[in-house]
């Protein structure tokens, strides 16, 4: 649980993306989420208008964790398969899945316009900055001239959303595992040889 010392909305805030990643939006009462954060319904509705503005606040703070997270890796040090790998092999809770991901398999995130948006823009971000990198590689003589950067972005993306969901249902990360090195193996194979 949180110190009462922290924020009751940060409390809040935190609360509802530990319980959407681990329930879903329907999974997650308000109830759940006070408890969980030790703060009472009056706190609740005094910083939020309700579980869907919480919630949006929650999921956008997710989104932009990832992409944070994300960056660290794209923007370090190496060449832009270096980069790509350490992106791909980073240290992560597989079998929990992508808490942006898992929101994406949400009936009523996707049903709601608002919170489906950080979802998208996530995955786009995602898809453009890969593709920066693949470009990058393509510059630097790194990748074969021919491989689609947008093409292979959208690959390497699916491929680690895809491993996510087949081991959830193996409850084995060996399937995340084998796609993370399938996608390295296949973009190995488009390195140039110098």
């Amino acid at each position: 649980m949180y110190s009462m010392r922290m924020d009751a909305s940060e409390r809040l805030i935190e609360s509802t993306q530990e319980l959407l990643w681990e329930r879903g939006y329907v999974g997650t009462s308000p109830k759940a989420i006070q408890q969980h954060a030790g703060a009472g319904q009056g706190s609740m509705y005094h910083h939020f208008a309700g579980k869907s503005d919480l919630a949006l606040v929650a999921v956008r703070r997710s989104a932009e964790q990832l992409r944070a997270l994300a960056e660290t890796q794209f923007s370090g040090p190496g060449t832009a398969i270096e980069r790509i790998s350490a992106y791909l092999l980073r240290e992560r809770e597989v079998l929990r899945g992508c808490r942006i991901g898992r929101l994406a398999q949400d009936p009523e995130v996707i049903a709601s316009p608002n919170l489906r948006q950080p979802l998208d823009e996530t995955f786009d971000w995602l898809r453009h900055r890969l593709a920066e990198l693949l470009a990058e590689g393509q510059a630097q003589d790194e990748l074969d001239g021919d491989l689609d950067p947008a093409d292979t972005a959208a690959t390497i993306l699916a491929v680690l959303q895809g491993g996510y969901v087949l081991a959830r249902a193996a409850d084995s990360v060996e399937p995340f595992n084998q796609a993370v090195n399938g996608v390295l193996g296949l973009l190995a194979a488009r390195t140039v040889s110098r």
